[in-house]
């Protein structure tokens, strides 16, 4: 998600996420799970069951395959190169964002067809990024990638540069029209959500106290992932102790904790984002607290200390890797080649079986293990 903010970024979700804002719960809420404008049992369906799907595609590139997949005939696209990919990027304001930017960068240069990769960042503005993709398809773009800053607000763009012929592929966030080529993501926020619930559940038991940390309200794909949650756990017969925002700030993170430990224990940590891992643990050891049971993301500094504490964890992840799939899919539609309308990809989950295989040795903290870069020119000095 995996897909976020640091502490100065305020409004946008690491995890790829829409920052079309709604009314949402209030902070320290709990209980029954809420109706919600986010929440689609059809979907929340979808994706539970999709945790159990046989990915199609090579064993080793998860990023190249995908899940119950229906192909797209792209014989219309098909073009001589050498080619010019464009990017329409909604920001590199967070370590998730920038380390799969890094990645792609260096996918574009696996691809003797690609004679030109022409890049406008939105810097999380709207209005810009709607700019940038109209300067964008009124040049000699062949193919088009768009990663947008908000679902509804860009739109409108994506469905003008579509009727200009040109093959349009979303990654990462989504928008309200069928009109691009194929829309790559891995499985979504309600598995995330429903994945850490699920092993919480397991550790701190019926009426373990369970404090859920989120980081801003109204973001679809965080939404998705408390939603989840939210719902495991009640049905699961466990405490939410309360439901806190923090803004993806550790050190507000690590006082929100504080604060609730001098109320009483406190089991396990459900995160919506693993960023302030590290800074809620140790509000635990300041406070002479057992470490709880804890879901993190696939960041570094979460990795190193599971690893050092022997932490009692699991790390569901929103996969860096995504990045790689737009540069892979604009490469064959325009060889005419078939992709996925929707491709969705594989979204591991981190657990003790695991961890050591994923845990990058040398790495710095806001590294993100998922990113499908191990093996690419440039590894690891191009990511640190």
């Amino acid at each position: 998600m995996k897909r976020l903010l640091a502490a100065g970024f305020a409004l946008l979700v690491l995890a790829g996420c829409s920052t079309d804002l709604p009314d949402a719960a209030p902070p320290g809420s709990s209980g029954a799970p809420a109706t919600s404008e986010f929440f689609d049992q059809a979907e929340y369906d979808r994706q539970l069951a999709l945790r159990d799907a046989k990915p199609v595609g090579p064993a080793d590139k998860p990023w190249e395959q995908a899940l119950n997949p229906e192909m797209a005939d792209t014989a219309r696209f098909a073009k001589p190169g050498p080619y010019e990919i464009c990017f329409a990027n909604a920001s590199v304001d967070n370590p998730w964002r920038q380390v799969g930017w890094k990645t792609m960068q260096v996918e574009a240069t696996l691809h003797p067809e690609i004679g030109k990769f022409t890049v406008l960042d939105a810097e999380a503005k709207d209005d810009k990024q709607i700019s940038d993709i109209q300067q964008l398809t009124s040049g000699g773009c062949s193919a088009l990638i768009v990663s947008p800053n908000t679902t509804a607000t860009l739109t409108p763009a994506v469905e003008a540069a579509c009727a200009k012929g040109i093959p349009v592929i979303v990654f990462d966030r989504g928008v309200n029209t069928k009109c691009p080529v194929t829309f790559i993501h891995p499985i979504g926020g309600y598995a995330f959500g429903a994945t850490a619930a699920e092993f919480l559940a397991g550790k701190v038991g019926q009426g373990g106290k369970v404090l859920a940390l989120r980081v801003l309200p109204g973001v679809d794909v965080l939404e998705h992932r408390w939603a989840a949650g939210q719902r495991i756990l009640a049905a699961k017969g466990v405490t939410v102790a309360g439901v806190e925002f923090t803004g993806n700030d550790g050190a507000k993170a690590k006082s929100i904790v504080s604060d609730y430990l001098q109320r009483g224990d406190i089991n396990g940590i459900w995160m919506d984002d693993g960023t302030a891992a590290v800074p809620v643990l140790e509000a635990f050891e300041d406070a002479g607290k057992p470490l709880p049971a804890i879901s993190g993301e696939d960041q570094q500094q979460f990795l190193d200390k599971w690893r050092g504490e022997k932490l009692t964890a699991q790390a569901p992840t929103y996969p860096t890797y995504q990045w790689r799939t737009p540069v892979i899919a604009a490469v064959k539609v325009l060889k005419g080649e078939q992709v996925p309308k929707e491709w969705i990809l594989p979204q591991p989950v981190i657990t003790d079986t695991t961890l050591d295989s994923y845990r990058g040795q040398g790495m710095p903290p806001l590294h993100y293990a998922l990113c499908g870069c191990q093996q690419m020119p440039g590894y690891p000095g191009k990511w640190k």
